[in-house]
Protein backbone atom coordinates (compact mmCIF):
# COMPACT_ATOMS: atom_id res chain seq x y z
CA UNK A 1 0.00 0.00 0.00
CA UNK A 2 1.35 3.23 -0.72
CA UNK A 3 1.59 6.32 1.11
CA UNK A 4 -0.07 9.84 0.62
CA UNK A 5 2.29 12.50 -0.24
CA UNK A 6 2.01 15.97 -1.66
CA UNK A 7 1.94 16.18 -5.32
CA UNK A 8 5.38 18.50 -5.24
CA UNK A 9 7.15 15.26 -3.60
CA UNK A 10 6.61 13.04 -6.18
CA UNK A 11 9.76 12.91 -8.97
CA UNK A 12 9.28 13.71 -12.43
CA UNK A 13 7.58 10.99 -14.21
CA UNK A 14 5.50 9.74 -11.15
CA UNK A 15 2.15 9.29 -11.42
CA UNK A 16 -0.49 9.21 -8.41
CA UNK A 17 -4.58 9.47 -8.03
CA UNK A 18 -5.61 12.26 -6.09
CA UNK A 19 -6.48 11.84 -2.52
CA UNK A 20 -7.70 14.96 -1.35
CA UNK A 21 -6.73 18.44 -1.89
CA UNK A 22 -5.84 20.60 1.42
CA UNK A 23 -6.93 23.98 0.33
CA UNK A 24 -9.65 27.10 0.66
CA UNK A 25 -12.63 26.49 -1.53
CA UNK A 26 -11.04 29.09 -3.82
CA UNK A 27 -8.41 26.85 -4.43
CA UNK A 28 -10.70 23.93 -4.94
CA UNK A 29 -12.69 25.65 -7.25
CA UNK A 30 -9.88 26.92 -9.64
CA UNK A 31 -7.93 23.51 -9.15
CA UNK A 32 -11.62 21.65 -9.97
CA UNK A 33 -11.64 24.14 -13.08
CA UNK A 34 -8.54 22.68 -14.45
CA UNK A 35 -9.45 19.16 -14.04
CA UNK A 36 -7.47 18.43 -10.55
CA UNK A 37 -10.06 16.91 -7.94
CA UNK A 38 -10.05 13.81 -6.11
CA UNK A 39 -10.13 10.29 -7.25
CA UNK A 40 -8.02 11.74 -10.78
CA UNK A 41 -4.74 10.11 -11.77
CA UNK A 42 -2.14 13.01 -12.78
CA UNK A 43 1.46 12.83 -13.36
CA UNK A 44 4.21 14.94 -12.23
CA UNK A 45 6.30 16.11 -15.57
CA UNK A 46 8.51 18.24 -14.07
CA UNK A 47 9.24 20.63 -11.53
CA UNK A 48 11.73 24.02 -11.60
CA UNK A 49 15.16 24.58 -9.24
CA UNK A 50 14.57 26.60 -6.41
CA UNK A 51 10.30 26.08 -5.66
CA UNK A 52 9.30 27.14 -8.87
CA UNK A 53 6.38 26.14 -10.78
CA UNK A 54 5.51 22.59 -10.92
CA UNK A 55 4.41 21.15 -14.10
CA UNK A 56 1.61 18.08 -14.35
CA UNK A 57 -0.09 16.24 -16.63
CA UNK A 58 -4.53 15.32 -15.90
CA UNK A 59 -4.77 13.59 -19.10
CA UNK A 60 -3.88 14.98 -22.54
CA UNK A 61 -3.65 18.09 -20.58
CA UNK A 62 -0.14 19.56 -19.25
CA UNK A 63 -0.99 22.52 -16.12
CA UNK A 64 2.09 24.51 -14.50
CA UNK A 65 0.61 25.35 -10.63
CA UNK A 66 2.65 27.19 -7.87
CA UNK A 67 4.44 24.64 -5.92
CA UNK A 68 3.00 25.87 -2.91
CA UNK A 69 -0.81 25.22 -4.34
CA UNK A 70 1.09 21.31 -5.65
CA UNK A 71 2.69 20.86 -1.93
CA UNK A 72 -1.26 20.71 -0.48
CA UNK A 73 -2.44 18.43 -3.21
CA UNK A 74 -1.76 14.58 -1.47
CA UNK A 75 -1.81 11.71 -3.95
CA UNK A 76 -1.42 8.08 -3.35
CA UNK A 77 1.59 7.42 -5.61
CA UNK A 78 1.03 4.19 -7.98
CA UNK A 79 2.88 0.91 -6.91
CA UNK A 80 5.79 0.62 -8.68
CA UNK A 81 6.19 -3.07 -10.65
CA UNK A 82 8.92 -4.76 -8.63
CA UNK A 83 12.21 -5.94 -11.57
Amino acid sequence: MSVPVSMSALKAGEKGIIAAIRGGPGMVRRLNALGIYEGKTVTKVSAQWMHGPVIIRVGATDVAIGYGMAGKIIVLPEAKALP
